[in-house]
């Protein structure tokens, strides 16, 4: 008996062996990762529009660069859109589109529109003017085309030996088309200085623009979008600095004297 013990306890240890083995395997076999299930393809139904592939500012001619087709659901489909590319080639934009707006009727000039540019953007019945400026009248960097401006002029008046100078607004709420070259607004980057701001005027608005530039120190002044309404002021000058903050005088207990020159009386307060 002594002599199979040796064997007895290799047997034993060759049983524990293929259980130990079995249920290894057993246990890798449950930690398997299933395949994925396939995920289903959503088909989207509705129709082709047309839509901005890139920035687009106003005033720019559509070519094929401009445009892409994708497809939107039937019931949002945006009022007065294309779903042709040819429908829109050469039509100008007259608003700032961005990358995957859907072009919009309203947001284009009428068909006989061709060319590009400031007078496409324009109002029919305005004039553009283009004003010279420099760093400090051009606010560098904080006005932008689509803002709004106020136009101030400090001149001389002839003949005045007090106050003989004014300033006074000539323009509110002017639309601000294009500062220097560039018609897109940027709001990206350092502020940079222009030399010639250009505006949308009427023809009496030009004409006082004209005198004030030749005639005087123009001041640009920069509208907030929230405020279109129109103030009238008197202008401003010299001596309303002065009096600007000023303390009122003290008013004193006062003396009253009562002046007598032969029948005549008058009474003197100091």
């Amino acid at each position: 008996m002594g002599q199979n013990r040796p064997l007895l306890f290799l047997g034993a240890a060759i049983g524990i062996a293929l259980v130990t083995t079995v249920l290894i395997y057993q246990w890798l076999a449950g930690q398997q990762v299933s395949e994925p299930e396939a995920v289903p393809v959503v088909e989207i139904v509705g129709s082709q529009i047309a839509i901005a592939s890139a920035d687009v500012p106003w005033g720019t001619p559509l070519t094929d660069e401009f445009i892409r087709l994708v497809t939107y659901p039937d019931d949002t489909l945006p009022v007065g859109h294309f779903t042709k590319a040819e429908d829109l080639k050469g039509r100008v934009v007259l608003a700032n589109l961005k990358k995957n707006e859907p072009i919009m009727e309203s947001k284009l000039a009428p068909i006989d529109v061709t060319t590009g540019g400031v007078s496409a953007v324009m109002d029919p019945q305005k004039r553009a003017m283009a004003v010279k400026v420099n760093e400090v009248v051009g606010l560098p960097g904080f006005v932008k085309p689509g803002d709004h401006v106020d136009v101030m002029v400090t001149f001389a008046r002839p003949g005045r030996t007090s106050d003989p100078q004014i300033t006074k607004v000539v323009l509110e709420n002017a639309l601000v088309l294009a500062t220097g070259t560039q018609m897109e607004r940027v709001d990206e980057g350092e502020p940079q200085a222009v030399k010639v701001i250009t505006l949308e005027v009427s023809l009496q608005e030009a004409e006082k623009l004209a005198m004030a530039e030749n005639g005087g120190k123009i001041r640009l002044a920069l509208r907030s979008p929230l405020n279109p309404e129109i103030e009238k002021t008197r202008g401003a000058k010299f001596s309303d600095l002065m009096t600007s903050y000023q303390l009122a005088p003290k008013r004193g207990n006062g003396v009253r004297v009562e002046v007598i020159k032969g029948k005549d009386k008058a009474v003197r307060r100091f």
